[in-house]
């Protein structure tokens, strides 16, 4: 059996020698991310300017984009291998959290900064006026009834939707009919909020022959009623009604999965040593589920802050029906002020950072996030 010779006289390569190896080895990998992104541009391009058949488009577009961003994540991650071992342990994580951060930061932080900026401008974004587009927002009553109203959604439509919710989940849980009662209160779920306004704004004509409400009170003796454009706070109250519809079933299924976690010992306990079952819902499952009904209330509170689609399909905002994503919408494309538009935006991103915030801050407390 032969062996390979080995050469003592060879000397080991000199620390110069060393470097410009490693150098040759970055500046060859950076290579290979330079040409995956220069694909990507250049798919992007074909995408956008490419006369071909849409067939075509659509393969391009996902062994483009799927293949794309693989390669890219690839090539990426070879390079950080290539660095020493200190550097790849500091730097790996970031290679696949980067360019998350960098999407969020160009799609979310810089047009955030951007609304900001341009709520300290006038209308037409030329001149400097500070804080003069949040003090007319909050001095003419008119746009404060837009405040008004979003605080009757988040008292109404969130407490609704919570309450109904746990009432529905906790009686199905011992019903024959649980996954029957459960699709019915769900069913809505799958309708968009365009969809379940239009459903609803037959619901509410003001035509007996059309509206089924009216039609019930015609059926009586009573007079058609013009229900979304009843006098205020009513109306509101009308078109809340169709998002805890909607929500509801959220809230219920929620509730039911946590239920479901309720230890049975304890329950059978409780009723062996002679306790109600309201005093075991008030008593027990209360303080079990106290976690799931923060979350459940927070997360229907930030649908309710940003509720727009019913309002605009309802009623386009009038009658005293705005809210803050309306009235955003309005001032800023159909009055074209973008100042009191940009400043509207901020607002309603102001409302909604806390209650995310302690939504996120539930999750943690409760180890699910």
């Amino acid at each position: 059996m032969s062996y390979p010779m080995i050469d003592m006289n060879e000397k080991p390569a000199s620390l110069g020698q060393r470097l410009v190896a490693n150098l040759a080895r970055i500046l060859f990998a950076l290579v290979i991310p330079l040409i995956t992104l220069a694909v990507m541009i250049g798919g992007f391009r074909f995408l956008r300017d490419s006369n071909a058949p849409k067939v075509v488009i659509a393969l391009v577009a996902i062994v483009w984009g799927v293949g794309g961003v693989a390669l890219l994540y690839a090539a990426t991650n070879w390079l950080v291998e290539q660095l020493p071992a200190r550097f790849t342990r500091m730097i790996q994580p970031y290679v696949f959290v980067g360019p998350a951060m960098v999407i969020l930061g160009l799609y979310l932080l810089v047009p955030t900064l951007l609304t900001f900026y341009y709520s300290l401008l006038d209308r037409n974004s030329e001149l400097f006026v500070g804080l003069r587009n949040y003090l007319s927002i909050f001095t003419q009553r008119d746009l404060l009834i837009t405040f008004r109203n979003n605080i009757l959604w988040i008292v109404f439509g969130a407490t609704f939707c919570v309450i109904i919710g746990l009432l529905v989940a906790v009686l199905a849980d011992r019903s024959k009919f649980e996954r029957l009662a459960k699709a019915l209160i769900f069913l809505p779920m799958a309708i968009s909020f365009v969809g379940a306004a239009v459903i609803w704004k037959f619901v509410y004509e003001i035509n007996p022959q059309i509206g089924l409400l009216n039609a019930i009170v015609t059926a009586f003796g009573g007079q058609p009623q013009g229900w979304t454009t009843m006098l205020q706070p009513w109306n509101n109250l009308f078109l809340i009604v169709i998002v805890v519809w909607l929500q509801t079933g959220f809230a219920m299924v929620t509730f039911s999965a946590a239920i479901k976690g309720i230890p049975g010992e304890i329950l059978e306990a409780a009723r062996v040593d002679g306790a109600t079952e309201v005093q075991i819902f008030r008593s027990i499952m209360i303080p079990y589920l106290m976690p799931t009904i923060i979350t459940v209330t927070t997360t229907i509170v930030i649908f309710t802050l940003k509720i727009f689609d019913v309002v605009l399909v309802m009623t386009g905002g009038q009658f005293g029906t705005d809210v803050i994503a309306t009235q955003f919408y309005k001032q800023y494309f159909t009055n074209s002020n973008f100042g009191i538009g940009s400043a509207f935006a901020i607002i309603l991103l102001i409302a909604v950072i806390p209650v995310m915030m302690y939504n996120l801050r539930q999750f943690r407390e409760s180890e699910a996030f």
